[in-house]
């Protein structure tokens, strides 16, 4: 049994964690373990790592563990990683990439370490085949990595290869993409399921839309891409074909559940785009339509769920005149003002860098989660829009 390390995205470890139990009901060998800032640790036997790879729409990678033990400095390192039977998963000939990451560590530069990681698997393969496998850090065939804390430094093998968000559909991106992992996350902290009702008025190259409509299809987020199991020596294709073809596509949706809208024409013709790069193969409508300008897309309420543009994105088609700070409190007011006129019953999620949203939306949240989008500290404020909340509102004595 091998122990694995899934990281993901910070602010969403519960979630994945709630994600991974999920994939563990299809295995008798997969263990979800502890929570740890910045992902999960799980333990399975391999095949478990090729289904983590196929399902997890959460996770960035699939880190299996080679080697782990303290530390006083690099020699401890070095010796540690030298130590570990490399050969055994791959050739000399393939290419490697060493990237490290540290919490507290007291060593002076990360940058040797790696360094250091590096020759001693590249000393390894030269002492057994008189021939060291050659670096290449944009395309690399194998992806070593290591993690020190302030005691103890662990040694994994990427199962991966690319990173998990790397769906396999994606051609084209507007400005700021959000990161595939980080969209299915957000829905699932939102609650949403397939079935249920979603929109996103501000679905820049339809990152949320596609996940949720490859969910509502039953697309696994790995069902389009290689992976870096598959150039193990081990690597067995007959279990990893049977899990493929395991997959049953979910019946086509009879009526849209799931609604997009842009105020650029550009990026709704990217969603459309998207959406059918993805596979999907049932109609997600999509208008070209001001976010403040939006109605209910359906009877039922639902879900809205969007990464609202900032700075210079909500002058898209603004007066250039205006200062960006004017620009953005007119945008949200009038947003705001949207909200709760239209949306009752619906419950609202915007995902933002900016902490002062819901002041500028005048709507007070009724959670927020603090996620990272990289290293960039977000909110998901979620905003329950009851009925009868305008109304409230207006009720309330105007200030001179």
């Amino acid at each position: 049994m091998a122990s694995y390390f899934c990281p993901c995205p910070r602010g969403m470890e519960a979630a994945l964690a709630e994600e991974l139990g999920e994939i563990a009901q299809q295995s008798t060998t997969m263990k979800v373990h502890n929570q740890v800032p910045g992902g999960v640790h799980c333990s399975g036997d391999l095949t478990d790592s090729y289904r983590i790879n196929l399902h997890s729409r959460i996770a960035s990678r699939v880190l299996m563990r080679m080697g782990h033990s303290s530390y006083s400095n690099e020699n401890d390192i070095y010796d540690l990683v030298m130590a570990q039977p490399w050969e055994d998963w791959f050739d000399v000939d393939h290419t490697i990439r060493v990237d490290v990451t540290a919490v507290k560590s007291p060593l002076r530069s990360l940058e040797f370490t790696t360094l250091k990681i590096k020759d001693a698997v590249c000393d390894r393969f030269r002492d057994q085949f008189n021939k060291r496998p050659s670096v290449n850090t944009r395309e690399p065939d194998m992806r070593i990595v290591g993690f020190l804390d302030q005691r103890n430094f662990t040694i994994y093998l990427d199962t991966s290869g690319e990173a998990l968000f790397k769906r396999g559909w994606r051609e084209e991106t507007g400005d700021a993409p959000l990161r595939e992992n980080l969209a299915a996350g957000m829905l699932r902290v939102s609650g949403w399921k397939p079935g249920m009702v979603l929109f996103d008025p501000m679905c820049g190259s339809g990152t949320i839309l596609v996940e949720a409509a490859q969910q509502v299809q039953g697309i696994p987020s790995g069902a389009r891409r290689k992976f870096a199991f598959e150039k193990f020596h081990t690597f067995d294709p007959a279990p990893w074909l049977a899990m493929k073809h395991a997959i049953k596509p979910d019946p086509l949706p009879e009526s849209p559940t799931i609604f997009g809208s842009d105020i650029s024409g550009d990026m709704v013709a990217m969603t459309r785009h998207n959406l059918k790069m993805a596979g999907i193969m049932f109609d997600v409508p999509l208008k070209q339509i001001e976010a403040q300008e939006v109605k209910p897309p359906t009877e039922q309420p639902g879900i809205l769920l969007t990464n609202p543009p900032y700075g210079e994105r909500i002058g898209v088609r603004g007066d250039s005149t205006i200062p960006a700070d004017e620009m953005a409190v007119g945008f949200y007011s009038a947003l705001g003002t949207t909200l709760k006129q239209r949306f009752a019953g619906w419950t609202v999620f915007l995902f933002t860098a900016d902490l002062s949203l819901p002041k500028l939306l005048r709507l007070k949240e009724a959670r927020k989660t603090p996620f990272f989008n990289g290293a960039l500290e977000c909110r998901l404020f979620r905003f329950d829009m009851v009925a009868g909340y305008n109304r409230r509102e207006e009720a309330k004595p105007k200030q001179d």
